[in-house]
């Protein structure tokens, strides 16, 4: 194990697992490289993926990382909440199929931003309700005193306190609704809420009278239908031929797939 190649991938490393991916077990592509197979398998995860899927969410993730504003998304976020944002953005990227113009970009981008500001303010109202429990708790031990010896400045301080936090706790909860509300209006401007996708399919559909209008009036059209609905009709006239015949299998047994009257007459 001491003699495992260290350090980063070389070029033609990271080329090598690229193309064998699908076809290598990861064991296998580690002892060609002489490398630590857990790390070969933390680098296909994240550059690769596995499955179709996964691998074109990696390239988004790195084209992502190759964007000019991703610089300032590193700034303007903590690695959970940037882990995070790349998280949605590959999802979205992905439901659009790469069919994104750059003011959609822009508008996926916000979208996302408002929804990790939404995450914000949801922990914060748990910090803010945990806060209020405590001071209450240390307000209730306060008051069991006798009243003669109870610290007064300490019991207005602190229901001040819960005074504030209970203020701030409705603050949050408006700009969460106000958040909830662009996000809304955002992903109904990207046509990204279920609706808005089943309404796109249904304008999609040709309705059985267009399709009879076209093919009365588009020769063209007419003429590769019917050469289609022809070649079908032939492969499967020549397969129920081929199924009406006795066919020997390799166990030796004989048997005819299709067996009916027209079968048995036909011969």
């Amino acid at each position: 194990m001491s003699d495992l190649k260290k350090g980063r991938f070389s070029v033609s490393e990271m080329a090598f697992i690229k193309s064998n991916t699908e076809k290598l077990t990861v064991d296998q592509i580690s002892q060609r490289l002489n490398r630590d197979p857990s790390s070969v398998k933390s680098w296909i995860e994240q550059n690769v993926g596995f499955s179709k899927s996964e691998k074109k969410e990696a390239e988004v993730h790195q084209e992502l990382k190759g964007k000019p504003y991703y610089k300032e998304l590193t700034s303007q976020f903590g690695d959970e909440e940037l882990r995070m944002f790349e998280f949605h953005f590959k999802k979205m990227w992905a439901q659009f199929k790469d069919d994104v113009f750059h003011t959609e970009e822009m508008q996926i981008i916000d979208t996302i931003k408002l929804e990790i500001l939404m995450n914000r303010i949801l922990k914060g109202q748990q910090d803010t309700i945990a806060k209020i429990s405590k001071i209450e708790q240390d307000l209730v031990i306060e008051k069991k005193i006798d009243k003669d010896n109870q610290d007064r400045d300490l019991i207005i301080n602190l229901e001040r306190q819960i005074a504030v936090l209970r203020s701030s706790q409705e603050t949050m909860s408006r700009d969460y609704k106000d958040l909830q509300t662009r996000k809304a209006t955002m992903l109904k401007d990207l046509k990204g809420t279920r609706e808005q996708r089943i309404k796109a399919i249904e304008d999609s559909k040709e309705t059985f009278a267009a399709l009879i209008t076209k093919l009365t009036t588009n020769a063209d059209f007419r003429r590769s239908v019917g050469i289609e609905m022809e070649k079908m009709r032939l492969a499967a006239e020549k397969e129920r031929e081929r199924l009406s015949q006795e066919i020997v299998y390799e166990d030796n047994n004989v048997d005819r797939p299709l067996l009916n009257s027209e079968s048995v007459l036909g011969e």
